[in-house]
């Protein structure tokens, strides 16, 4: 397993350019499995994720090619086959996604149940309820989804859950829709821009969609869906996680390549935090205050600040004079980085659905370890802004949604390297007790 080595504190200076969203290319990339005829798709993120899926689709009997600059090719030559591998869904919990396509164009989908981070539960109730009022048979045995279906019918269906619409949940009952007979209704969908940009990909199919963006689609379904091509959006958790680390250890950098619409709450975060921020569409130019100022956020649905860049933020608000709290609505338990956090000397502790954050002068470098995706990215950051050096292992967590995100680093003049554990006096990476302290 390797190790990225990261001497700070750093002074991050320069530009750097958004890769695709990987959040949109996977369940793209599923909804893939619906066309007759050959599929294009540009900007698709070089990440881990992405070879998890295509490695799954492949043996879901899809040619699929990876070209250069990001160009994936992929078309269905047999389309026989709708077992999922159990050991690459149970990889990654986007992949759950093929479930909607499989059922749909096949008739039939053996799925596992998912797996991916551990940042809580993230059952698949919704998935199912609203397949099966699509008209699916559904059971679940041994731990696999085992769905059924002539021919899918229309129904209005609502899929808002407990901590709010469910992202998957919409990308699977949505591309189920597009292909069963009469009109279906989605209410509490998500409204993220990810699954904005696989609606027009599904129009770009010859899918029929309305009220891409809102709370409630409708859509007509049609017989059958043809080739086409699509580009893949700007990645709006790398581009905010970019612009984190430039408040956090920056000089003055620029973000380009990205949708600055899709990042209005963390921008709005940003300047609230004391950071001078030129907005244009594509890029952003950030510069870092003297200190950082206190704020209380709280993670919601899009459109307000994106569960997947929390974490990013509590190390931000590690370095803030006074006290900050942050709340998750969407997964509450997702904060066990903030332990590792700790090893840097930061104060973070648990106040019931959120963490409360006592800023202070500066982190120092340790030996850490990522759980998880954005929490790895956390410690990143942190060791970015810590004197000295940082080893941070479970790289491989980061490699899952970030492409090449160290040399992205490299670029903006951080000094970062990978490593095999075995050099150098840190090469046991031994993670703490995952419990925080509690605020009573």
């Amino acid at each position: 397993m390797e190790v990225l080595c990261i001497e700070g504190p750093a002074r991050l200076r320069g530009e750097v350019a958004v890769s695709g969203a990987k959040n949109a290319a996977l369940p793209i990339m599923a909804a893939s499995l619906l066309a007759d005829g050959p599929i294009t798709l540009e900007r698709v993120p070089e990440v881990t994720d992405v070879t998890t899926l295509i490695e799954l689709l492949t043996h879901l009997g899809m040619r699929v090619l990876r070209l250069a600059d990001g160009v994936v090719r992929m078309e269905t030559i047999d389309p026989s086959r709708y077992r999922a591998t159990p050991d690459l869904v149970r990889r990654m919990r986007a992949s759950f996604c093929v479930l909607g396509p499989l059922l749909a164009r096949r008739g039939r989908a053996i799925v596992p149940l998912p797996g991916g981070c551990n940042i809580g539960a993230r059952p698949v109730d919704l998935h199912l309820k609203g397949l099966a009022a699509l008209g699916a048979d559904i059971r679940i045995s041994a731990g696999r989804v085992i769905a059924r279906a002539r021919r899918l019918r229309s129904a209005t269906i609502n899929l808002r859950g407990p901590h709010g619409p469910t992202v998957t949940g919409t990308a699977n009952v949505l591309c189920a829709s597009v292909l069963a007979k009469g009109n279906t209704i989605i209410a509490g969908a998500a409204t993220e821009p990810e699954i904005v940009d696989l609606g027009r990909f599904l129009i770009g199919l010859g899918a029929q969609i309305e009220g891409l963006g809102t709370d409630e689609l409708a859509i007509r379904g049609v017989d059958q869906l043809g080739p086409a091509r699509h580009r893949i959006i700007p990645d709006r958790i790398e581009a905010a996680t970019l612009l984190i680390a430039a408040a956090i250890s920056g000089d003055c950098v620029t973000v380009r390549d990205l949708n600055a619409e899709h990042l209005q709450a963390v921008l709005g975060v940003l300047s609230a935090v004391g950071c001078q921020l030129n907005v244009q569409h594509d890029r952003i130019r950030i510069d870092r205050p003297g200190r950082l100022l206190p704020i209380d956020i709280v993670a919601t649905p899009y459109p307000g600040i994106a569960s997947d860049v929390q974490p990013q933020l509590v190390t931000l608000l590690t370095l803030a004079d006074g006290t900050s709290s942050i709340s998750d609505e969407v997964f509450p338990n997702r904060f066990a980085y903030g332990s590792e956090l700790r090893r840097f000397g930061a104060s973070v502790r648990r106040t019931g659905r959120g963490v409360q954050v006592e800023g202070c002068s500066r982190l120092r470098g340790t030996q850490t370890l990522a759980h998880d995706l954005r929490g790895g990215a956390a410690l990143l950051l942190a060791g970015l802004a810590a004197e000295q050096t940082t080893l941070l292992g479970g790289m491989h967590h980061i490699d899952r949604g970030y492409q090449r995100f160290d040399e992205k680093l490299r670029q903006l003049g951080a000094h970062v390297e990978r490593r095999l554990p075995t050099c150098g006096p840190h090469a046991r990476l031994v993670p703490v007790d995952d419990r925080l302290e509690t605020v009573v």
